[in-house]
């Protein structure tokens, strides 16, 4: 299997021990290329800084979580611009709502989500959003920018039935993590997923959060890795009545396209 984690957060500081070790572990484990989240004002710039070290495995996204919204300054958006520009980031994002945390104030978010939509209207980037507790302000916000913005993933799609359908009625992508392993909140995923058309699916490990709870054996400091999407595909795979390789290599092609990445051996 040649696999693409689209969503890992490399840069977080968990990984500052070992982050060699744990990019030879993906490249093992068939994890052959990953899209580093750029999620804050400090951590998009090392997103690009990482992606440059490791060309043709790692990539960048460059935008500012809801959490963080507070500090989407127009300092900070002129920041987030001269990252776009960099050929290794390959999305706009992360970048999106969430009323469930309420980290930054509401109008913080919504102005901010604001601000990043645009940057990607005018660049054409592909979008890598986040959504919680927050569908109908989302949605909105999303159509205020109708026929203007390229490819969207929501990415760690967690939501209902209906959020699921609206996304997929607007063409956009969905990110599955290891949220589909918990028994506790995701077993409704497994219901869903088999609706995901192939071409619109795509997998992720948001890592380090997120660790799959199924998997055996858990690592004893209970971080995520990218080396573990392949748990999480076979689980997609079985939820979708699909060959594992099927699944693999389906996946894989949505996000070699959605990003816009090259063939690779």
């Amino acid at each position: 299997m040649k696999l693409i984690d689209i969503g890992a957060n490399l840069t977080h500081d968990s990984f500052d021990r070992d982050r060699a070790a744990v990019l030879e572990r993906a490249r093992a484990a068939g994890v052959t290329r990953m899209i580093v989240t750029g999620a804050s004002r400090e951590h998009s710039p090392k997103a690009l800084e990482l992606a440059q070290r490791y060309p043709g495995v790692l990539y960048a996204t460059a935008g500012v979580h809801p959490h963080h919204a507070v500090e989407y300054t127009a300092e900070c958006d002129a920041e987030i611009r001269a990252l776009q520009e960099h050929p290794e980031v390959v999305a706009a994002g992360e970048c999106g709502l969430d009323y469930f945390r309420d980290f930054s104030p509401r109008p913080a978010q919504r102005k901010a989500f604001g601000m990043q939509l645009q940057i990607a209207a005018e660049n054409g980037k592909p979008l890598f959003l986040h959504q919680r507790d927050a569908h109908p302000d989302f949605m909105a916000m999303m159509k205020s920018f109708n026929g203007r913005l390229g490819p969207v993933v929501v990415h760690c799609f967690t939501g209902t039935r209906a959020e699921l359908f609206d996304y997929l009625d607007q063409d956009w992508h969905i990110g599955i993590t290891g949220w589909l392993c918990d028994e506790r909140r995701g077993q409704h995923l497994r219901e869903l997923v088999p609706h995901i058309p192939a071409e619109r699916l795509m997998i992720e490990t948001d890592a380090p959060y997120l660790l799959p709870r199924n998997l055996k054996p858990m690592p004893s400091d209970r971080r995520n890795e990218p080396e573990f999407l392949a748990h999480i595909v076979e689980e997609l795979a079985r939820d979708r009545n699909e060959e594992v390789a099927i699944t693999a290599a389906r996946t894989t092609a949505t996000a070699q396209a959605f990003f816009r990445l090259s063939d690779v051996d």
